[in-house]
């Protein structure tokens, strides 16, 4: 195209424009007797402008793919029919194995795919005035001289293109989306299919590590008395929405039916269950998939698709008891799960209110200004300030207020008593009082539990979750690069949202992605330095033979360890070698094989192989559970992995 075609292109959608202000001015100023009437013209007159500054788009566009592509073929695609190289095929000339790089060349450089070339012909022909025309381009003419001068883009192309657009009146329209969505189905048969963005798929020793740590977290919910409950994947839209602050927008919405939403996290199902089941008082756990609509970070463990692990306590009992439980239960998680070195910010929600209220922060924007103060253990301050002031509109004074708070942090007691002095503001203002006197308290009882030691109290500590009334907690790695592994406090109104009874309640949440992210680091790090694979399996004993005809034999002793509770294989050919076998179990580190064959059957006795200690011993089949029992009972002790099995 040559400047003075640019120049008209630009004229139209400018006058395109111009007509959209034009209407918008006729929907908000027209006098009119009849509104409705004036309100449907401008409707339309929208929706015809908005039609021709698409079908200019498209004839700019398809200019631009004939300067790309050069000189068109002597024959130019229809909606019905696709060139044979857009289409993959070979024509008569084309060679077996030749040179695909170069198939992708055409005569002026470029060949359009399937779909491209569907909606270049589409917009050709009516341009043109009708199916299987095209612009006026020869091969002799430069790519240049279709031009708008020459009428391919002009007044009359314009129109046609703007009414074959319609989709109210154009049957060609319909003809073509059916074509497309048929090239759309046929390339998702070959394209080469993944996960999508946010998920992931888990290996099998993945699943192993990450069921251990499962394991481990439910034994201590278990050993505190949780009684375990499930809630539905989804909720009705109208139960989530409202709860998370700022963070509503990532909430997935379902199509269809009923206003239905993936659920955010497992806390508001559990305050919807409890309301729903008139439940007073209950200690649940629950270990479920939870879903956001958020920027993925693969590499610190955020997805969109995650496990959460929430214990909760519901039920009024006296201050800080549960609060307290609920974070020793936390302590010995992190503990057992043996992470690292960790640390537990504490804060409380009136103690931040009553921060923003001495600063000078306007009610109505409390929430909005904390969930700006939760962004610091990603952000800088003067990061935070920054949003305060230019998108939440706070005074740069009162912003400097904040600050001189949210840097207070360190040992819970010592901080409290500085907080508590007489020249504090938090002494003057009653909330901050209230809150620092259930601290206190708090802080007693962790100690009484052996608990308080990781806890550091931070006043820079938000959750911008809305539903939070009192003690706020996070848990972190230090040195580590994961955010936060686990997180929760008290919620006394949340379950009041969904009945006309409020029941207080109080929680943690465990993140367990960012936690198997550590946990598969260490094993794996363990793993190389022994030498040794990544279980997949607990398998202790596979079954081997030697010689032709075993597999019966070898299934009956599978069976018999089996309902000895020995976990055992025997492979799945008929007459496997020695070597495969061998090379198998070393694979799957599987520390005892069963080895026999005719001479050994006949003389009624089996060979224990013990793969690590690289013994093998002789032991009467009628023997062989008893034996093995013992072995692997010492071998788990050795372990520490497991206490030892107790022989029935």
């Amino acid at each position: 195209m040559q400047e003075d075609d640019f120049s008209q292109v630009e004229a139209s959608l400018s006058c395109a424009r111009n007509e959209l202000l034009t209407v918008g001015s006729l929907l908000l100023n027209e006098p009119s007797c009849c509104p409705s009437l004036a309100a449907a013209r401008a409707a339309d007159a929208a929706f015809r402008a908005a039609l021709e500054a698409v079908a200019l788009e498209s004839l700019a566009g398809v200019a631009v793919l004939r300067m790309v592509e050069g000189p068109p073929a002597s024959a130019a695609p229809t909606a019905g029919s696709i060139p044979q190289e857009a289409d993959g095929s070979k024509g008569a000339d084309n060679k077996k194995g030749g040179d695909k790089k170069k198939d992708k060349k055409g005569a002026g450089g470029v060949v359009l795919g399937k779909g491209t070339a569907l909606v270049r012909a589409f917009v050709e022909g009516a341009a043109a005035g009708g199916p299987g025309s095209v612009l006026p381009v020869t091969p002799a003419e430069p790519p240049a001289a279709a031009s708008l001068a020459a009428g391919c883009l002009g007044p009359q192309a314009l129109a046609a293109v703007t009414a074959a657009l319609d989709p109210l009146h154009s049957a060609a329209l319909d003809q073509v989306m059916v074509e497309l969505r048929s090239c759309v189905e046929a390339n998702q048969a070959r394209r080469k299919p993944k996960v999508a963005k946010g998920a992931r798929d888990f290996m099998p020793d993945q699943m192993a590590i990450r069921e251990a740590a499962f394991n481990i977290i439910t034994s201590v919910f278990k050993r505190h008395g949780a009684v375990s409950i499930d809630t539905p994947v989804f909720e009705l839209r109208e139960t989530l929405m409202g709860k998370y602050g700022e963070d509503s927008k990532l909430i997935y919405d379902l199509a269809g039916g009923e206003l239905l939403s993936l659920r955010y996290d497992l806390t508001v199902p559990f305050a919807r269950y409890v309301a729903v089941n008139s439940v007073g008082n209950i200690k649940r756990y629950h270990i479920g998939k939870v879903y956001r609509r958020d920027q993925p970070q693969m590499t610190r463990g955020r997805f969109r698709e995650f496990f959460q692990c929430d214990f909760d306590v519901a039920g009024a009992y006296a201050t800080m008891v549960a609060d307290s439980e609920v974070v020793k239960v936390l302590v010995e998680i992190l503990q057992d799960l043996q992470l690292g070195e960790f640390e537990i910010k504490l804060n409380h929600r009136k103690l931040l209110d009553s921060m923003m209220e001495i600063a000078g922060v306007p009610p109505q924007k409390f929430r909005a200004i904390c969930s700006a103060i939760d962004k610091l253990d990603k952000e800088p301050w003067e990061a935070v300030r920054s949003e305060m002031i230019e998108e939440k509109g706070l005074p740069d004074a009162v912003a400097d207020s904040i600050g001189d708070f949210v840097v207070l942090r360190g040992e819970p007691m010592a901080l409290l008593d500085k907080l508590s002095s007489p020249d504090h503001p938090f002494t003057q203002h009653p909330a901050s009082r209230e809150a620092m006197e259930e601290l206190r308290l708090l802080f007693k009882y962790l100690t009484a539990m052996n608990a308080l030691g990781p806890v550091v109290l931070d006043l820079s500590l938000a959750r911008g979750l809305d539903y939070y009334t009192g003690v706020i907690y996070e848990a972190t790695l230090k040195g580590g690069n994961v955010g936060s592994i686990a997180a929760g406090g008290r919620y006394d109104t949340l379950v009041g949202m969904f009945s006309s009874k409020d029941v207080p309640a109080v929680g943690v949440s465990i993140g367990i992605e960012r936690v198997f992210a550590i946990m598969e680091a260490k094993v794996r790090e363990r793993a190389a330095a022994q030498g040794q694979p990544v279980r997949a399996t607990e398998t202790e004993v596979l079954v081997a033979s030697i010689g032709n005809d075993m597999q019966v034999k070898r299934m009956e002793v599978a069976n018999m360890l089996w309902g000895a509770g020995v976990n055992a294989e025997f492979g799945f050919k008929p007459n496997p070698k020695m070597g495969d076998q061998l090379n198998y179990a070393l694979e799957q580190a599987i520390p005892f094989i069963v080895l026999f064959g005719d001479e050994e059957l006949n003389a009624g006795c089996v060979k224990v192989k013990d793969m690590g200690e690289k013994t093998e011993d002789k032991v009467p089949l009628q023997n062989l559970t008893s034996d093995l029992n013992r072995r692997l009972q010492i071998r788990r002790a050795q372990s520490g992995l497991l206490p030892p099995k107790q022989e029935c």
